[in-house]
């Protein structure tokens, strides 16, 4: 029997084999600039396994709609009785996220511009600092974005179910924070282990990369949308992983001349 986890092995040791932080947020909406958590997970691992978890349900201040209630199971009672007060909660995941950021510790998640617009928001309410006026410069690997790049004309949905079920990664309750953080964990060291590419790519490199391919998959999903004579998509959906209230200046964004110098803008359809 393996002493790892069967998506690390057969792979030379690299970031994919150290320390990872897995974030997940439940919230009361789908709103990232004026929606706020529930709960929230940090989940710790290390080679392929989780060391650490820490969890908790958050008071948000207000009620929870009775359409994330049951998404998630999270009622507003149960939130009010049990749940950390909002800003304490802040502050304890803007303190997590920045020391992984200043030891240099992935944060790896799913969809992480939500999650990590809606943290950030709240940091600025708390005391007018977002996470980045706090330390944070990443890495951050995001499960959709690397699988909308590295697999990118494989139809169908990419829900955190869907890759979970793609690449072979268990997740038996989906919408609970930890247990969807350590899904997007096991997703994206299934991604290595199917593109082996990717694990040979410095994640900090990875980190700008992930923009720029985001922003290019935003604003062909936005062309699409207006040939359809669908509503076009909000701007700051080109953000990541941060997404700003005010949208930032195209000298602010990373091009594509950024990427291509540092070697990982290459094919990547099929396995290498």
């Amino acid at each position: 029997m393996p002493s790892r986890p069967w998506w690390t092995v057969g792979r030379p040791v690299g970031w994919h084999d150290d320390e990872l932080l897995g974030f997940d947020l439940e919230t009361t909406g789908v709103d990232r600039f004026s929606d706020v958590p529930v709960s929230f997970a940090l989940v710790t691992v290390r080679r392929g396994r989780v060391v650490d978890r820490r969890t908790a349900l958050v008071n948000p201040g207000r009620d929870i709609p009775a359409g994330a209630t049951a998404i998630h199971g999270i009622t507003s009672g149960r939130a009010r009785a049990l749940g950390l007060p909002l800003a304490e909660a802040v502050e304890l995941l803007a303190d997590a996220v920045v020391a992984a950021s200043r030891r240099g510790v992935p944060v790896v998640g799913m969809k992480l511009d939500y999650d990590l617009t809606i943290l950030d928001v709240q940091c600025r309410l708390v005391d007018g600092r977002g996470l980045e006026d706090r330390g944070f410069c990443g890495p951050v690997l995001d499960a959709l974005v690397l699988d909308r790049r590295f697999d990118r004309y494989r139809k169908g949905r990419r829900r955190l179910v869907d890759l979970c079920d793609q690449y072979c990664v268990s997740i038996d309750h989906a919408h609970d924070a930890a247990a969807d953080a350590e899904a997007a964990v096991g997703v994206v060291l299934a991604l290595c282990r199917r593109f082996p590419r990717l694990g040979c790519m410095q994640p900090e490199n990875l980190h700008l990369a992930q923009g720029w391919w985001h922003r290019r998959w935003a604003r062909s999903y936005d062309a699409w949308r207006r040939d359809q004579e669908m509503p076009p998509l909000d701007p700051r959906e080109e953000q990541w992983p941060i997404a700003l209230a005010d949208l930032p200046g195209e000298e602010d964004l990373p091009g594509e001349g950024d990427v291509l110098g540092m070697g990982v803008d290459v094919p990547v359809d099929v396995p290498a």
